[in-house]
């Protein structure tokens, strides 16, 4: 039984790589490969024939740093081999209107409308249906070649990949990926993919992007569209990852300002314009660090503010400094968050006493707003309220000395 199960085995693989069409390897001599310098559209960001991606969280501006580019090439005004020498683009997109979205976006850039092309794929049945990718290849081939185009757009890049392909699976990536990859080589034609970003809270801009880790391997350079920490109207624009060229290519700041781009029948059209402000001294992983970083301490700070906010209440405004450090770290508060929690309370720091004791209190005002409130709360009279004012007072008056300081 074994024996025949073997020879049917064979069988079944000698007719099937009968049926393939004949494969034979090829080898190819190093010394024979002419070596060539890389061809940049844009200089040092993108390369000329390769697969590019354009990251960033939704939002930043990553489309409008799109559409400028491919505005720009239109106009012959990118910095790269099509300097002075307007080309076609085409864009395959998906998530935006063109009506409302992609063309004013363009006008805003001063595009050559007449050399931007839409791309949609028509059916044998005359439906219109979406591009996708590795499938349409050929066809996309032939209709960059029609126009001369020296550009794709696939924005988002994850729409355009087939549908049966699992995005989170590397091999299943790359089908698609590497075959695009050699068409870019192939016809010249430089693949822009825009991407999301997924929320892991990871500081590394390449692990931040949604699906597989091929999307990054696989495309040549990454461009990430970051916040700028230090200024939130300002966004960066940087490249963590190239393989054709120099590593520490200076990030770039730019800006968005709204600009009216048309009146029609319906009203003014309004869309974003790039507003490049020069060169930034942050890298875009500096800046997600530090936006990272500034994230948590804002959520730190607004639980330990709620936290001595009641801490307080429950001893009269007046509180022991180490006692607060210490039941405050009980309850899952640093130190530090404490102190900015006591700083944005204006609270008043005083320190008194042998061995020297420092409190932590509310001002006058403080404690007068916060004493009415509590009386409105619990029905107190005001006689009551006046009592408990002296008490304080008497507890102040015992202290030996008294020495204000508003440092943290």
């Amino acid at each position: 039984m074994i024996v025949h199960a073997i020879k049917a085995d064979v069988d079944v693989d000698r007719a099937r790589r009968a049926a393939e069409p004949s494969r034979r390897i090829v080898l190819t001599k190093a010394s024979t490969i002419k070596p060539r310098p890389v061809r940049w559209l844009w200089l040092e960001r993108v390369a000329a024939g390769v697969l590019s991606l354009l990251a960033g969280r939704e939002g930043l501006g990553k489309s409008t740093v799109a559409y400028t580019v491919l505005a720009d090439i239109t106009r012959g005004r990118l910095q790269g081999i099509y300097y002075g020498q307007p080309r076609d683009a085409l864009v395959a997109a998906t998530e935006d209107s063109w009506e409302f979205t992609i063309v004013p976006r363009l006008m805003a850039a001063d595009a050559d409308l007449a050399r931007v092309h839409r791309v949609d794929v028509q059916t044998a049945d005359l439906a219109d249906g979406g591009l996708s990718l590795p499938r349409d290849l050929r066809g996309l081939e032939t209709a960059a070649d029609d126009v001369g185009a020296v550009v794709l757009l696939l924005d988002p890049l994850l729409s355009r990949l087939d549908a049966g392909l699992d995005s989170h699976k590397d091999a299943e990536v790359r089908r698609a990926l590497e075959p695009l990859g050699a068409f870019a080589d192939r016809t010249g034609i430089s693949v822009i993919g825009i991407i999301h970003v997924n929320k892991s809270g990871n500081t590394d801009p390449l692990s931040t992007l949604m699906g597989s880790r091929a999307f990054a391997a696989v495309a040549r350079s990454v461009l990430f569209v970051a916040a700028d920490p230090d200024n939130e109207e300002v966004r960066l624009l940087g490249v963590p990852k190239t393989n054709l060229g120099r590593p520490n290519l200076p990030t770039l700041a730019f800006s968005i300002e709204e600009a009216k781009v048309a009146d029609s029948p319906e009203g003014p059209v309004l869309t974003g314009r790039l507003v490049w402000q020069g060169e930034s001294g942050r890298t875009v992983r500096e800046a997600i660090e530090a936006a990272t970083l500034a994230s948590g301490d804002k959520t730190a700070t607004s639980e330990a503010i709620d936290w001595l906010r009641d801490y307080l209440a429950a001893h009269d405004g007046t509180v022991d400094s180490a006692a607060v450090k210490r039941e405050g770290s009980k309850a899952g508060h640093s130190t530090s968050a404490l102190q900015r929690a006591r700083q944005r309370l204006h609270l008043v720091k005083t320190t008194s006493g042998f061995p020297r004791r420092s409190f932590w209190s509310q001002s006058s005002h403080q404690q007068g707003r916060h004493t009415t409130e509590m009386n409105e709360m619990n029905g107190t009279t005001e006689s009551q309220s006046s009592q408990s004012c002296q008490s304080l007072q008497s507890f102040k008056a015992r202290e030996d000395e008294t020495n204000v300081d508003n440092r943290i």
